[in-house]
């Protein structure tokens, strides 16, 4: 990002992030994905005037009271497009379990559906539940970020696959495509290939941006922002200088949120919610919402945004909206908005051609 005006990127995630927030909200599996909650959220968090939303994704734990089911946040995402204007949906996404071909084909519709807003949260699963699911043993971290690697570059193939004019629509000819236009990727890694090209063609962005966790890619990596966490605000603060020295382009720190909202401090609700389940979430923001405000200051001082997880959606995501944000626009340049904008536009990236039709022009 060449100017430094952040972004703020609010979870949806379930009841909150704590494990136990639907004991204070009293919500059911039913109630937390049904559609008209879910599109209700979205409207409120894109009328509050957050960025973006980040659609988590996760094993099933039936022993946590705030997620005990989930669904694909690729399907909740594109649910949401059409029901927001200007809010990018970020969604994030497994590389190491979920086939890559399809992947992509579910992120290129997220991206037409919401008219160039589509994000990709990468994730890479390495837990012992959701592996014998598919099937598969738990692989080890270098393999995780093998596959991590060879699953976006597979990507972005892809989304190139198809060059922006491939569609011709030409009735006189009777051609609907192009098919000199559209082109094999010829993926070969070390544990699959994939050789076709997209089923669809190239969407509003043509690359969606893709975000992943610092401890998944190394510097030099083909992604566009690097998500950093830590213990601590502070040492948050320092995690994302670090990322910024490796030379990672665009930074987003990870910052759990509790906010004291209609007389209960945050630390009493958070320790009524910790007798039930254990939460550690990393960096904290917690308190009134000028404590809030002081430490998100900090942070994005230095980072390009910050992914919020409220503890309580219903709770923290209110305060966050009438008492945080208001505040911290009051104090901070943050980035516009626009109805008509995608998520490349809020990077500062601009809309990059197709690698294939370049090197056709070469």
């Amino acid at each position: 990002m060449t100017t430094h005006h952040p972004f703020i990127a609010l979870d949806l995630d379930g009841e909150g992030a704590h494990p136990a927030a639907a004991s204070w909200t009293n919500a059911t599996s039913q109630d937390t994905h049904s559609g008209a909650r879910l599109a209700r959220r979205a409207r409120a968090v894109e009328t509050a005037g957050f960025h973006a939303l980040v659609l988590a994704d996760r094993a099933l734990d039936a022993r946590t009271e705030a997620h005990p089911v989930n669904l694909a946040a690729t399907h909740s995402a594109a649910f949401l497009a059409p029901v927001t204007r200007r809010t990018v949906l970020i969604a994030e996404a497994d590389a190491v379990l979920t086939e890559p071909f399809h992947l992509a084909m579910q992120l290129m519709t997220l991206d037409q559906n919401s008219l160039g807003r589509a994000g990709w949260l990468v994730r890479g699963a390495d837990e012992l539940t959701e592996a014998a699911a598919f099937g598969r043993e738990v692989p080890d971290q270098r393999r995780v970020r093998q596959e991590v690697t060879d699953a976006v570059e597979v990507n972005r193939r892809l989304w190139d696959s198809w060059e922006d004019d491939a569609e011709i629509r030409d009735v006189a000819t009777g051609r609907f495509i192009d098919a000199e236009k559209i082109h094999h990727i010829d993926f070969v890694g070390e544990h699959y290939s994939v050789k076709s090209a997209a089923i669809a063609p190239r969407t509003p962005q043509g690359q969606v941006p893709v975000i992943a966790p610092r401890e998944l890619v190394e510097p030099g990596a083909d992604v566009d922002v690097v998500q950093v966490r830590a213990e601590s605000v502070p040492e948050l603060v320092e995690a994302v200088r670090r990322a910024r020295a490796e030379g990672f382009g665009a930074v987003l720190a990870e910052v759990a949120v509790a906010v004291d909202h209609l007389g209960v401090p945050a630390h009493v609700r958070l320790a009524q919610l910790n007798e039930r389940r254990e939460w550690a979430p990393g960096a904290l923001a917690s308190g009134t919402a000028a404590e809030v405000v002081d430490d998100l200051a900090a942070v994005l001082a230095v980072a390009d945004g910050v992914r919020l997880r409220p503890a309580v959606f219903d709770v923290d995501a209110a305060a966050l909206a009438t008492e945080v944000l208001p505040a911290l626009r009051a104090r901070i340049s943050l980035a516009d908005n626009p109805i008509d904008g995608t998520f490349r536009d809020l990077l500062g990236l601009s809309r990059p051609a197709s690698r294939y039709a370049v090197t056709q022009q070469d």
